[in-house]
C-alpha cells in the first residue's frame, strides 16, 4: 500500500514519517513525501535526527506534491497531511483514489530556543509520528469497510494529538 504524507516545505515533519513508515510497514506499506511549497532541501535537523536514528536518508528529498499527480505516479492508498498549511490547501487529484486524513504536528522547524530545545521538537515530532504510523501498521485493514477505516485513521491523528499534549 503506497503512502504520501504532506507538508508545505517537506522538509521535515513528512520525511520523518515517509522514513517511519518505510522501516514500520516494511512488505506492506511504501511511504513517500511531497509538499505543496517544497523548500527543495531537508532540514538539517530532520536529517541528523532521521540518521542518528539509522534511517536509510539516501533517497530522502524535498519535492513537490505535482510529482504524485502525475499519471506516471504510483497509485495511492492513504495521504495523510501532517501540518495545517497543507490541510487547508487545494490538493492534486492522486492516482488510486486514495482514503484521506488530517494528523497535523507542530513545525519542529519553528521552534524557538537553544539548539538543544530545538533539537528537542524535532525528536518529539518523530515520537508523535511514530505512535500514529505504528497504529496504522497495525491496524487490521481488511477487517474494516471503508466508512470505518476513515473514523480509525481520523481517530489516530486526533488521539496521539490529545496525548501529546498532555505529556506536555
Amino acid at each position: 500500500m503506497n503512502v504520501l504524507f504532506l507538508c508545505t516545505h517537506n522538509s521535515a515533519r513528512s520525511v520523518i514519517a515517509e522514513s517511519i513508515i518505510n522501516v514500520l510497514g516494511r512488505g506492506k506499506f511504501k511511504g513517500f513525501s511531497a509538499g505543496s511549497q517544497p523548500r527543495g532541501e531537508i532540514h538539517p535537523f530532520a536529517l541528523d535526527l532521521l540518521k542518528r536514528l539509522n534511517y536509510d536518508t539516501s533517497n530522502i528529498r524535498s519535492k513537490s506534491w505535482d510529482e504524485f499527480a502525475d499519471p506516471s505516479a504510483p497509485p495511492l492508498n492513504f495521504v495523510f497531511t501532517v501540518c495545517d498549511d497543507a490541510a487547508n490547501e487545494t490538493c492534486p487529484i492522486w492516482r488510486g483514489q486514495p482514503m484521506t486524513a488530517h494528523w497535523g504536528l507542530p513545525d519542529p522547524s519553528r521552534a524557538k530556543g537553544t539548539e538543544a530545545e530545538r533539537r528537542h521538537a524535532f525528536a518529539d515530532t518523530h515520537r508523535m509520528l511514530y505512535q500514529r504510523i505504528s497504529i496504522l501498521v497495525n491496524l487490521p485493514l481488511k477487517e474494516f469497510d471503508k466508512l470505518t477505516l476513515q473514523k480509525r485513521l481520523d481517530e489516530i491523528g486526533r488521539t496521539v494529538a490529545a496525548s501529546s499534549k498532555q505529556d506536555a
